[in-house]
């Protein structure tokens, strides 16, 4: 779709190049949901993929992943050797979840050569497949503030309700820290939808740290992000009585699934996650 508002695009080669962000002035990355619909508001657009950011970048604490980062990048990223891809280190079975989270998009893979992790992310949906990934890997967003600071936020918190986040006017999302703990972790996931290429009715992804200390979270079903957090990989029951203690506002209704069956459902796939978490290959129960 034409924007037919905008009368200046500029590409920031610099941070100081993103300076007017706010009601008039938006970021332009992927453009998928920019383009997708009118944005009358609009007069100003600022490009930030001159900026040059690594997409995938090994730090001593884990993995950054640049917000202008692909979901083709983010999918296609793979552990051990492989030619023309970004290669992962073989011992971070987590990055399972980056192409499991792209997978839970309504998108074709079109889409997923334009549109951007941080894109997913901050459009805040739901059914943010790239979002829930992320959240289950208890990453951090890095954020970029006007004038020249920089906070973190745990992207647990970063969803405060469906199309709303922690971003402030004038912020925008510079990266994601995936954590090394959490990259070792063993993981598991189930979704579910009411049509085969429907937007997803549930998403639960399972990890299990080193540790055993366990983390079910659940998306799609809810308006925002909601981690139940365990000591070690729990039973059915622990399951349950955590599922059923999730605030009754949080569960998610629209054309795509009605609350109560979010609720039941979600149950159902959490108990699923956390059983195959407890009985892996090699993880024992």
């Amino acid at each position: 779709m034409d924007l037919d508002t905008i009368r200046e695009v500029v590409v920031a080669r610099d941070r100081a190049d993103l300076v007017g962000l706010g009601e008039a002035c938006a970021v332009l990355a992927g453009g998928t949901f920019l383009f997708s619909e009118p944005q009358a508001r609009l007069e100003r657009l600022i490009d930030i993929t001159g900026l040059g950011w690594p997409a995938l970048l090994e730090t001593p604490p884990g993995l950054e992943i640049a917000a202008t980062c692909t979901l083709a990048e983010f999918a296609g990223a793979t552990r051990g050797r492989e030619t023309g891809r970004a290669v992962l280190r073989e011992d971070w079975p987590g990055t399972r979840l980056f192409a499991q989270g792209c997978r839970a998009l309504l998108a074709s893979h079109k889409i997923w050569r334009t549109a951007t992790v941080g894109g997913n992310i901050c459009l805040s949906l739901p059914a943010g497949g790239v979002l829930a990934a992320l959240t289950a890997l208890d990453a951090d967003a890095l954020i970029w503030s006007q004038d020249g600071t920089d906070r973190r936020v745990p992207l647990r918190e970063f969803v405060v309700g469906p199309e709303r986040n922690m971003l402030e006017r004038g912020e925008i999302l510079r990266s994601v820290l995936v954590p090394t703990r959490t990259l070792r972790a063993r993981t598991a996931v189930r979704k579910i939808a009411l049509a085969p290429f429907g937007r997803s009715g549930a998403v639960v992804m399972g990890r299990r740290d080193p540790d055993e200390r366990t983390a079910i979270t659940v998306t799609a079903s809810t308006t925002r992000p909601v981690v139940l957090d365990f000591p070690a990989p729990p039973e059915a029951s622990e399951v349950a009585a955590a599922v059923a203690a999730i605030d009754p506002a949080l569960w998610f209704d629209d054309p795509h699934g009605a609350p109560d069956w979010r609720r039941h459902i979600t149950g159902v796939l959490a108990r699923e996650v956390a059983d195959e978490l407890r009985t892996e290959a090699g993880g024992g129960p």
